[in-house]
Parts: structure tokens; C-alpha cells; sequence
């Protein structure tokens, strides 16, 4: 399985390298109070993505550090729960049995 992702990891950057280097031409953007942003298209496309990335990352941490709070206190009230199981006294009852036929 390590062989087969690393023949795709090299085929998929030798392919976006491939797209490097065929988009090195200039692009100009233009952002609102007359900024201009001019660089290859290669790079901005980069610089987008990374971007995009960071902020996907931002829009999930609360949601991750909510999850993981909630998973620490469920181990707590679990660990809890077994410590009050193991130092009881009071054995389970058991089940009925029905004996006569």
C-alpha cells in the first residue's frame, strides 16, 4: 500500500508541477480602493488555496476543541462510574430463574 501512494504522490506532483509550469504568465488582481495585485497565475492560484485552506481549518477548530471537551467528560463520567462499580459491596442480583416445569 506505501508503494502505491507514493507512485500516486509522484505522478500527482509531477502532473501539478507540469501545470506550474505551463501557467507562468502574469495575471493582475484588482481588490476593492484601487489595490493591484500583479504575480504568476501559478502563485496566485497557490496563495488562494492555502488561504482557503486556512480558513477551512479556522471554521472547524471550535468544532474539534467542543468535540474533544465533550469526549473528556464522557471519559470522566465514565471512569467515575466504573470506580463506583468496583468499590461496591452490593452484589447484582440475579436473574429469576423459573425452575419448576
Amino acid at each position: 500500500m506505501k508503494f502505491v501512494s507514493t507512485i500516486v504522490g509522484i505522478i500527482l506532483f509531477i502532473l501539478f508541477f507540469g501545470f506550474a509550469l505551463k501557467n507562468t504568465q502574469e495575471v493582475d488582481l484588482h481588490f476593492f480602493l484601487n489595490y493591484e495585485l500583479r504575480g504568476p497565475l501559478v502563485l496566485m492560484l497557490l496563495a488562494f488555496f492555502v488561504a482557503g485552506a486556512a480558513l477551512g481549518i479556522l471554521a472547524v477548530t471550535p468544532t474539534v476543541f467542543r468535540h474533544r471537551r465533550e469526549s473528556s467528560q464522557h471519559k470522566d463520567t465514565i471512569e467515575a462510574l466504573q470506580s463506583v462499580a468496583r468499590t461496591s459491596t452490593v452484589q447484582p442480583q440475579p436473574d429469576s430463574v423459573n425452575t419448576q416445569h
